[in-house]
């Protein structure tokens, strides 16, 4: 059994689940990003739209719904406002990292242009901010509009931290729950207030999407040092290429020797890569065993998302969700 199998299967039984939903959410998306007098606006969304991601993230919103009771419409519109979010935000984070993969297929700025991606982006960012709106709800458009503005915040605290040796783990934390964390409790959090749910049942589901998205970075940090192209969807490498400052090289950087230090600055901070520097990156990272630690923290963050959704009502959903924490990190030996 692969990897990746392995790693589909709760979220393959989440989205049977949801499945009712997860159409209307994808015909609602299909329906926004429409433009009547931009084609390319379509042409670039619906290139990662249908990319085959997973849409864990609205999937989320509808769940936390579920799990609470709601029996409304406008979960599926929050739903369709985080993916666009997300979506915005791969856009713009194509350009910035000047990748050229993602999902395992050419980036949206790789076959049409920076500009192209920087400019739907922002659409799909004012598409999303109409689609807040409609429940009429206050506190839901409140959720969103910050977790649009810490993701911002995020990426850009990652600029200037991600090259910079003196970068810590708080430091790293406070990227993360910005970059990506942010979103995955705000999707969460917001199919529980739609609901009426009561504050501490809401703060539960804050909370779990808060610990899942934290674990779910941490591995993805992994993987681009340990996982197969094929499973995740760009090139192994990439972080390393791009200079970033990722928790296992945070973790081998406070325990590194002179000349290992001297490593890291000139790959990371002067950006002086050369033939095997990649293979000696991981033989470092190897020595100090800064691979399993970053796996125990991911083990750690995962506990915390399954120990928040004890104070939710009992409910199959729920125990998918639980089963999602887990496999997030079974993703990485």
């Amino acid at each position: 059994m692969g990897v990746q199998e392995n790693v589909q299967k709760p979220l393959d039984r989440l989205s049977e689940a949801l499945g009712a939903d997860m159409a209307a959410v994808n015909a609602l998306i299909r329906d926004r990003m429409t433009s009547e007098h931009a084609p390319r606006i379509p042409e670039v969304t619906a290139h990662l739209i249908e990319a085959g991601g997973k849409r864990l993230r609205p999937m989320l919103t509808l769940a936390a719904a579920r799990i609470m009771g709601y029996e409304g419409p406008y979960h599926i519109h929050l739903a369709a406002t985080v993916e666009f979010i997300h979506t915005a935000t791969l856009l713009h984070d194509d350009v910035v990292d000047e990748s050229r993969q993602r999902r395992g297929r050419p980036t949206a700025n790789l076959l049409w242009d920076n500009k192209s991606s920087v400019l739907v982006g922002d659409y799909l960012f004012a598409r999303s901010f109409q689609l807040m709106v409609e429940p009429g709800n206050l506190r839901t458009l409140e959720i969103l509009s910050n977790a649009a503005a810490t993701i911002a915040e995020g990426e850009v605290l990652q600029l200037t931290a991600a090259q910079d040796l003196r970068t810590d783990e708080a430091v790293y934390l406070k990227v993360v729950r910005g970059k990506t964390a942010a979103l995955f409790s705000a999707a969460t959090e917001v199919g529980g207030v739609i609901a009426h749910a009561d504050p501490e049942q809401v703060q539960a589901l804050f909370d779990y999407g808060d610990a899942l998205g934290i674990s779910f970075q941490i591995v993805d940090d992994l993987l681009d040092y340990g996982g197969a192209t094929e499973t995740i969807g760009k090139n192994v490498g990439d972080d390393f290429r791009e200079r970033k400052l990722t928790l296992p090289v945070i973790k081998a950087v406070a325990r590194a020797t002179p000349e290992e230090r001297a490593f890291w600055s000139r790959v990371i901070e002067s950006g002086d890569q050369r033939e095997g520097d990649l293979e000696r990156a991981l033989s470092i990272l190897s020595r100090h065993g800064a691979m399993q630690a970053a796996r125990a923290d991911a083990l750690g963050w995962s506990a915390k998302a399954k120990a928040a959704l004890t104070g939710l009502p009992p409910h199959p959903i729920r125990d998918m969700l639980s089963d999602m924490a887990d496999f997030m990190v079974s993703r990485v030996a």
